[in-house]
């Protein structure tokens, strides 16, 4: 999974990005001259760390989120995306608008985070927009049939960006929209804000303007303090809840953001166990056994038989696969089941 961060200059991207991985990347102005820093983050979870301790495997790997701070040009004003931004934000699966909640440092001036959010937002608009009458413009040229069909659907696309509304409240279904994968549309992708304000206000609640806007678009957003969570980052992971705690928080940034960052994109986690290693993998939720098994290996997916079902908190609670075979509690499901959040999940196969 790859999250963007995003935003205009002087939001405090990159501390929030240290925030979020515990690197420590060069910040300010000019800061990183354009680089894209890039970090993994492992996702915590307490069921695998029970899991663990049950099977004294010889690894434990979990989940992992990768972070990249994407670079703007040095040189850009306070609003406007420049192509190079733009072209890195499509590769993103998902991405975080750091919107500034601090006075300017540099003009003094107060802060506007919901306008700044829908100017942003215009300018995802804008670069779809583009995107779309320049293959529109191809099309009509052409004026081939066998693109007929994808001329119709970019029309809708064209007149829905006309209505100033983002792609993710366009309804197209999936088969609709999988012929424009390689478009990278900026509107589609998941969003959520991400408020970065002084450390006085670390703890405080979203500004009612700011939570109206984000509701109204099914933007996800939460505050934080850049600073101070990047200090809290650079603490022993056993240390930090008890630090955040001391500073009125109820858990550190990074578990926050990661727990939001997977209701946006609509993940779950499920387990494999054994002596040798215990595993956490992502899927999308609604994941089929089959497709699930692929992640681990495309051989599984290939030859697929069965999936092995056992529910973490009933496996845990017996301790053992076996009192979980006696108690009925294995279940055998085909490849059409639905892996559910937290399955421990063994899977048959051959090829």
């Amino acid at each position: 999974m790859k999250i963007g961060l995003v935003g205009f200059p002087g939001s405090g991207k990159t501390t929030v990005f240290n925030a979020l991985t515990g690197l420590a990347a060069e910040t300010g102005p000019g800061g990183g001259r354009g680089k894209t820093n890039v970090g993994v983050v492992k996702v915590p979870d307490a069921r695998i760390d029970a899991l663990s301790a049950l099977f004294k495997p010889k690894r434990t790997v979990y989940a992992e989120v990768r972070f990249s701070d994407v670079a703007g040009n040095p040189a850009a004003t306070a609003r406007g995306l420049d192509p190079g931004t733009i072209a890195a934000m499509r590769d993103m699966d998902a991405m975080a608008q750091v919107v500034r909640g601090f006075d300017d440092p540099a003009t003094g001036g107060r802060p506007r985070p919901a306008g700044e959010i829908a100017d942003f937002e215009a300018e995802t608009l804008l670069a779809d927009t583009d995107v779309v009458e320049r293959r529109l413009a191809r099309l009509r040229k052409g004026e081939r049939a066998s693109f007929a069909r994808e001329q119709e659907l970019l029309e809708r696309i064209h007149a829905h960006l006309e209505t100033e509304s983002p792609l993710r409240a366009l309804a197209l279904t999936e088969a609709e929209w999988a012929g424009f994968g390689g478009f990278g549309f900026l509107s589609k992708k998941p969003m959520m804000a991400v408020l970065n304000v002084p450390e006085a206000q670390a703890g405080a609640d979203l500004p009612p303007d700011v939570r109206e806007l984000t509701a109204a678009h099914g933007m996800p957003a939460l505050v934080l303090s850049a600073p101070v969570e990047a200090e809290i980052a650079q603490l022993p992971r056993g240390e930090r809840a008890a630090f955040a705690r001391e500073l009125g928080l109820a858990e550190p940034a990074q578990d926050r953001f990661i727990r939001e960052a997977y209701a946006l994109l609509d993940l779950i986690s499920f387990f494999t166990v054994g002596p040798d290693e215990v595993r956490a993998w992502t899927i999308r939720r609604g994941t089929a056994a089959q497709p699930a098994g692929g992640k681990i290996h495309s051989d599984i997916e290939r030859g697929f038989i069965r999936a092995e079902i056992m529910e973490h908190d009933e496996l845990l609670r017996l301790g053992t696969e076996a009192r979980m075979r006696e108690a009925g509690k294995l279940r055998l499901e085909g490849k059409e089941y639905i892996i559910k959040d937290g399955d421990v999940a063994h899977f048959r196969f051959n090829v």
